[in-house]
């Protein structure tokens, strides 16, 4: 499997860059990660909203939150999640959060 230095430390990244050890992950790797996926530099705190939430809800269900949930419980338009995360949030935010790749993700 590929490696990637983040945050000064080397982690396995999938194809698509998505890291596989979870427990790697910190605020300066997500900071790393985000300037990777979408020059990100530096996060702001909507961008903190978002990856925190996105993080907290996948360690307490196991899994990606919805895009509908991502937008209502942190009043965000969808249109705004793009505009952070120009990937989208389930190829961009979900990354920088640590997370697996989500299924249904391309």
């Amino acid at each position: 499997m590929p490696k990637a230095k983040l945050a000064g430390i080397e982690i396995e990244i999938d194809e698509d860059g998505f890291i596989q050890e979870p427990e790697k992950w910190s605020k300066e790797v997500a900071e790393d990660l985000g300037k990777e996926e979408s020059s990100i530099q530096p996060m702001t705190e909507d961008h903190w909203r978002l990856v925190n939430y996105i993080r907290d809800y996948y360690l307490k269900f196991g899994v990606a939150p919805p895009v509908r949930m991502l937008c209502k419980q942190n009043k965000f338009e969808l249109k705004y999640l793009y505009e952070m995360f120009p990937k989208g949030p389930a190829a961009g935010a979900c990354k920088v959060a640590g997370l697996p790749k989500p299924t249904g993700c391309v």
